[in-house]
């Protein structure tokens, strides 16, 4: 008897330690799932806060490279305002500037044909270049 007596209490054992395990896990998954999920709001606020500090890093060397961007803009119109001002001077101000200009714009052209203004501002226009129009030749 005192086998059985043995045998029964290890089974007792085990069942109570078989509740007492069913209990806990009864007792502590709600808990468990209601700790997870404000781990997980945790997680999300901490990257959201770092989204956000990421965004404003970002938007102030936006901001810092425009504002360099546009000293550098304004600086480098100076300087071209300048060097036209000094250009300008030396070849007897402003018709001698747009003289040098045109020049400067034939020089760098490759065309065959060049429209100089008369005394209206209008081309002379060639009309015998035309195909189908024909020449005129002096008869003098």
């Amino acid at each position: 008897m005192d086998g059985q007596r043995s045998l029964f209490g290890i089974v007792m054992a085990a069942g109570l330690l078989l509740i007492i395990l069913i209990t806990g896990i009864l007792v502590g998954c709600p808990r468990y799932n209601v700790y997870q999920q404000e781990m997980a709001g945790r997680a999300k606020l901490a990257e959201a806060q770092s989204s956000r500090q990421v965004a404003v890093l970002e938007a102030r060397a936006k901001m810092e490279s425009a504002t360099s961007l546009a000293q550098a803009e304004v600086t480098r119109a100076e300087g071209a305002a300048k060097a036209n001002h000094i250009l300008q001077n030396s070849l007897g101000g402003p018709e001698g500037y747009l003289r040098y200009l045109q020049i400067q714009a034939l020089e760098t052209n490759n065309a065959k044909l060049i429209y100089v203004p008369t005394e209206a501002g209008l081309p002379v226009t060639e009309a015998s270049r035309l195909p189908g129009i024909p020449e005129q030749t002096d008869r003098n």
